[in-house]
């Protein structure tokens, strides 16, 4: 998911893509370029990539984080993002890539799910988000746009079952529009950083599903904070409803933005 100002776009590279417009691609084993794309990457998780990737993998959150990231800070942002650990090996490929395809098919990334089309959204002059866009961007070796099958948007987001994945990365990108060093909000970390007692706190809550879940109802966050009891049952047991409980839980943590599943007591 790329943060894009209304006056880059038309020096963005790649294809935009409109709802009604075509591309042609196909990507399968017999292809020469089968896998290639899997090497080298600078592939960002976002926190429901996390979130399946671990249940995928049966470990904790903790364990995934660990294992298979490096936590990076970009330029213009208070808010740190993941990065997918490349294997080491000569051609540093994706981890969860074997010579038969990729081991986490099923729970793969959204980028992964969404390529060669790749995602952004519009940011006004405060950092507000705005319109999501769409780009074709294969990359110069990609043979997958020779292939004769042909896809609108919408087609090739249902074949590979990326609503749902597209539906939490615009969330995520609302929320990390809040953290914008041009979004016209202070600090959150008050010049202390993303280390700080309250960045940790943030973090967790949206890339530390299991942390926040014992932090949500095994420390004293329950006697802080009025939660209806529906809402109790489904983040015990649900991550997807626990990582928007999450966004909601930072947005009034940090900024004071109120929400009707989390009121403090008073």
């Amino acid at each position: 998911m790329k943060a894009v100002d209304l006056n880059d776009l038309d020096r963005l590279p790649g294809r935009r893509l409109a709802p009604e417009d075509t591309f042609r691609f196909r990507c399968h084993p017999d292809i020469e370029c089968f896998n290639r794309c899997c090497r080298n990457l600078n592939l960002y998780l976002y926190p429901y990539d996390v979130l399946r990737l671990k249940n995928g993998l049966k470990i904790n959150s903790d364990q995934f984080l660990e294992r298979h990231v490096d936590v990076v800070l970009r330029p213009g942002n208070h808010f740190p993002e993941v990065l997918l650990k490349m294997a080491d090996n000569e051609e540093r490929t994706c981890p969860f890539l074997s010579p038969e395809g990729c081991r986490v098919y099923p729970d793969r990334p959204g980028t992964c799910r969404t390529f060669p089309v790749e995602q952004g959204q519009l940011f006004d002059d405060q950092g507000r988000p705005g319109a999501m866009l769409y780009f074709l961007r294969p990359p110069e070796f990609c043979l997958g746009p020779r292939e004769s099958r042909q896809w609108t948007l919408n087609a090739w987001f249902r074949d590979q079952s990326a609503e749902k994945y597209n539906g939490h990365t615009a969330k995520w990108a609302a929320f990390k529009g809040l953290f914008h060093a041009d979004s016209g909000r202070p600090d959150p970390w008050r010049g202390q950083g993303p280390d700080s007692s309250q960045g940790k706190m943030a973090f967790m809550a949206v890339y530390n599903l299991d942390r926040f879940r014992e932090f949500v109802f095994e420390s004293s966050f329950r006697r802080r904070y009025r939660i209806p009891g529906p809402t109790l049952k489904k983040i015990k047991r649900d991550d997807s409803e626990l990582l928007k409980f999450g966004y909601q839980w930072v947005r009034l943590y940090l900024f004071g933005i109120s929400t009707k599943v989390i009121r403090p007591f008073k």
